[in-house]
């Protein structure tokens, strides 16, 4: 073998390696966390700051980023479902009883330098694993999180939030699931941006502080006992009214099934033009209802709206 050729093979068997070695580089890792405090918001949330080495390695992409949180079974403890990118099939393999609690979350900020990665989760009593975890957590309580991975070359996905250039009047509304979400996004609009937000929440001692730009309209629609969506639907009517948004050509909607199938609807970048954009999400019922009427009634481009039915009334989310 000659001198060029032995240079020609190493070379490729190092770019061979490299391409391996990119390909073992996961979007999304698990991150090895404990509780380092925990601070009451209001009356339905509480902010939970994570801490661990394991943070250095974690991505701050900012916006609307969803992360699943894997809670300890009863004895504490958590059964090994590996790092790859197929773990959710082998956490289902598992007997159920062997299957932590996994609940998906919106990152409200982190500090990678501190190693701190701040949650906030709505608290609704002892009804389910997640809020029960977070009524009674404390310091040193572990956790484990999927989430981005800061070594991996591209997008890691689990963003939704991606208003076209140009976009001159912006809509946000969900009920007090999207708020981390919807808070965080709000919070990061540049100085010029025109929005509207809606945050219907449960009762009115759950309106948080945000920081936002001048032109950004922050109103808070606590339910008081009312039912999701009561206040929050007609209030999306009268913001696309005060955005000038009304009279487009209506569009035929295919029927969802809420109760049998996932209620996600988000147009793809490239098919978007400027002028409006709303970003919508929270009980999959509320969100059809919101979907029909921005689409059916109110002549809104589908490629312009990002719909997500974050939960369903009466079901757990992993039923």
């Amino acid at each position: 073998m000659s001198t060029e050729q032995t240079v020609e093979r190493t070379e490729a068997q190092a770019a061979g390696s490299a391409a391996e070695a990119a390909e073992e580089i996961l979007a999304f890792r698990s991150f090895r966390l404990q509780v380092l405090r925990t601070r009451r918001l209001s009356p339905s949330f509480m902010r939970v700051t994570f801490t661990g080495d394991d943070l250095a390695a974690f991505a701050d992409n900012g916006h609307d980023q969803r992360i699943k949180i894997i809670l300890p079974l009863p004895d504490g403890t958590f059964s090994p479902i590996g790092d790859g990118s197929d773990w959710y099939f082998r956490w289902r393999a598992l007997p159920e009883a062997l299957r932590n609690p996994i609940r998906t979350y919106t990152v409200r900020a982190v500090r990678r330098e501190a190693r701190e990665l701040d949650v906030d989760f709505v608290l609704h009593g002892d009804i389910s694993p997640a809020s029960r975890w977070a009524t009674y957590a404390a310091p040193g309580h572990p956790v484990v999180v999927i989430g981005p991975n800061a070594a991996f070359p591209g997008p890691a996905g689990g963003q939704e939030w991606a208003p076209p250039a140009g976009t001159a009047r912006m809509l946000l509304a969900g009920d007090e699931t999207a708020v981390p979400a919807i808070a965080s996004i709000a919070e990061s609009l540049p100085g010029d941006a025109r929005a509207r937000v809606l945050l219907e929440v449960p009762e009115a001692g759950d309106e948080l502080p945000l920081t936002v730009p001048p032109g950004v309209e922050v109103t808070w629609l606590p339910r008081e006992g009312a039912r999701h969506g009561d206040l929050l639907v007609p209030a999306v009517r009268e913001a696309l009214a005060g955005l000038g948004v009304s009279g487009g050509a209506q569009e035929a909607l295919e029927d969802v099934d809420v109760d049998a199938d996932i209620l996600w609807e988000v147009p793809e970048p490239a098919a978007r033009g400027g002028g409006f954009y709303a970003w919508l999400a929270g009980e999959a019922g509320v969100v059809k209802t919101l979907r029909r009427h921005l689409v059916q009634e109110a002549g809104v481009d589908r490629s312009a709206v990002a719909f997500m039915g974050y939960w369903r009334m009466g079901r757990s989310e992993s039923e």
